[in-house]
């Protein structure tokens, strides 16, 4: 487990550096939800996409908003974390749409997760988000042209994004999202257990400890 530690240690210093200090707090304004624990019906839905093990010990859940740059920066943090932790980390996301446009996109990934392409589209909106996600002029019709190249079939794409289940997905997730105070993006928890450090370190230092409290119990 030394070795793991220090392999994800390593791991995120990297990634923080080439994510860059000013983006990963580029969209926060204070720390973690004052609820000091939450129970999983909240945190886990049958609809919430999943990426990683979905037998995995360690469940970091993040409320994120696809606009939002913080979540950017910290998405290719977590993806290094989890391929350094073999099976042992799932990543589950909640929609929290708070900027301008953001629920138009998250209509583009549940679009897309309905052909099997969500974490291709969701890393190309990601990647191409200075493109679309301008703060109070989003440009969403570069955001399907940037989805479409990613692989989505857009004309089927975007019946299923009007959709009534897409419309019970977008409005659980913000339930969900008031019922445990998440007030900005990326808020993530750990095994239930809400990040109350904002920061590279102290995600991967949750994580680390309850990776540790699942070997240690198993």
């Amino acid at each position: 487990m030394k070795r793991r530690t220090l392999v994800l240690s390593t791991a995120f210093a990297a990634v923080a550096v080439f994510a860059g200090g000013a983006a990963l707090y580029g969209g926060r304004t204070d720390n973690a939800p004052s609820t000091p624990f939450v129970s999983n019906e909240t945190l886990v839905r049958m609809h919430s996409p999943i990426i990683g093990p979905a037998a995995a010990p360690v469940t970091i859940v993040e409320f994120f908003d696809p606009s939002c740059e913080a979540c950017r920066a910290f998405y290719p943090l977590v993806k290094q974390m989890m391929a350094q932790t073999g099976d042992d980390v799932r990543l589950v996301l909640r929609y929290t749409p708070l900027h301008d446009g953001s629920d138009e996109a998250v209509r583009i990934l549940e679009a897309a997760k309905k052909q099997n392409l969500f974490e291709p589209v969701l890393e190309a909106l990601l990647a191409q988000q200075p493109a679309w996600a301008v703060h109070g002029a989003p440009d969403l019709e570069k955001a399907w042209q940037i989805a479409a190249a990613a692989g989505l079939v857009e004309e089927r794409a975007r019946q299923d994004a009007v959709s009534s289940s897409v419309d019970s997905v977008l409005a659980q997730d913000v339930a969900d999202m008031k019922a445990n105070n998440v007030r900005q993006t990326p808020t993530f928890f750990v095994n239930g257990k809400p990040l109350t450090e904002f920061s590279p370190q102290g995600l991967y230092s949750l994580v680390a400890s309850e990776l540790e409290a699942t070997k240690a119990g198993s």
